[in-house]
């Protein structure tokens, strides 16, 4: 079975659970915000199985940004979904075949809806995310980030496969995919052979479904997670595993959107912290005392992801997807060992001042 077989079968289910649906579509309602503001809304809410956030998020950015729309839903299929729900993966990853293509199956509302809805009901597992963190930031591996650079494509591509830990194994991955086309804050830019990586995985006796469905994920997307879902998906195969929800703060909201989506990676979400910084407290107190005036607001964003924005109502437990979580939100950033269980806990209580940040921005941004 070839890779556009194996598409051709995912296109085929994708089609026939869509025009199930006939016209009983969601509502196609819009929100007044950016694109920027209406991803992060998307994806976040995905995390947090609030269906109807996420399609009106959906619905803005088809109008607005289409493309967007199209990219962060498969980028959110591999870092939220991952191998809780391959399933699911393998139809965000099957739809992006082209606008064309999903006319022809009712549209792009009709599949995008389909999509995200599925997406907010399924089962979580961040662990690729997780491990993208470990790889670039955990102190133990850094002689790798170091050493494996300029390694052959083969040795990288046999380490990827073999014994070593699974950071170190993600890292001979993306050296050996490129740090070129996968950028990466760490890591030293080399040229790779993606076509290599997954042939070899083929090789290697993973299932050819599970390397397809990758290999196309990466193509769409040209993100490191894909290549590490098929890493995991190799590691997950005979754990134990449940789902069950993370410890979600209560949810404060600015007119149709919740403050949790605005975080780093919104312009209203870095402002908000940089005047919570401002504010006197038990988490600015802790940071001025820890952390260079100059890094103070992203080390605050890479907090709140842990505290707030990475939190997701339906988790995947699992030995590895935990262990990769704990190493990604206690040991990845710059601090002493323990000491980032200390401001997590700190920001957790101090996210109703954090919210009144949110709100006098955004009001000031409105006048």
């Amino acid at each position: 079975m070839n890779g556009t077989h194996i598409l051709d079968l995912y296109r085929d289910q994708l089609a026939k659970q869509v025009l199930q649906r006939g016209n009983d579509l969601p509502l196609f309602v819009l929100l007044n915000i950016n694109p920027w503001l209406a991803m992060s809304l998307m994806q976040k809410a995905i995390r947090r199985g609030r269906e109807d956030l996420a399609l009106g998020a959906a619905a803005t950015l088809l109008t607005v940004a289409p493309s967007r729309f199209w990219r962060r839903a498969c980028i959110t299929a591999y870092e939220d979904i991952g191998v809780a729900d391959i399933e699911t993966v393998s139809l965000v990853t099957a739809a992006m075949k082209g606008k064309a293509w999903r006319a022809g199956i009712g549209g792009e509302w009709a599949v995008a809806s389909y999509l995200v809805a599925r997406m907010a009901g399924a089962a979580s597992c961040r662990a690729a995310d997780d491990l993208v963190v470990v790889s670039n930031w955990h102190p133990n591996f850094e002689p790798d980030r170091l050493n494996l650079t300029f390694r052959p494509i083969p040795e990288l591509l046999r380490r990827a496969t073999g014994k070593t830990s699974l950071p170190s194994r993600a890292l001979a991955i993306w050296y050996a995919i490129g740090t070129h086309r996968c950028q990466s804050p760490t890591l030293r830019e080399r040229m790779g052979d993606p076509r290599a990586v997954f042939d070899y995985f083929c090789e290697a006796g993973i299932p050819e479904t599970v390397v397809e469905i990758a290999r196309e994920g990466f193509r769409k997307s040209n993100e490191i997670l894909s290549p590490l879902f098929v890493l995991l998906w190799r590691e997950a195969q005979g754990s134990a595993r449940h789902a069950e929800p993370d410890d979600i703060p209560d949810e404060e909201m600015i007119g149709q959107v919740p403050c949790w989506a605005y975080d780093m990676h919104v312009r209203q979400g870095n402002q908000a912290m940089a005047r919570f910084m401002e504010i006197d407290c038990e988490t600015t107190r802790w940071i001025k005392g820890h952390i260079p005036t100059n890094e103070r607001v992203c080390f605050l964003g890479g907090v709140l992801f842990r505290v707030e924005s990475g939190l997701v109502a339906n988790r995947l437990r699992w030995e590895t997807g935990d262990k990769l979580r704990r190493m990604a939100d206690l040991d990845c950033h710059s601090l002493e060992p323990g000491r980032g269980a200390e401001i997590i806990e700190l920001l957790r209580r101090d996210l109703p001042k954090l919210n009144q940040a949110r709100r006098q921005v955004v009001a000031n941004e409105r006048e």
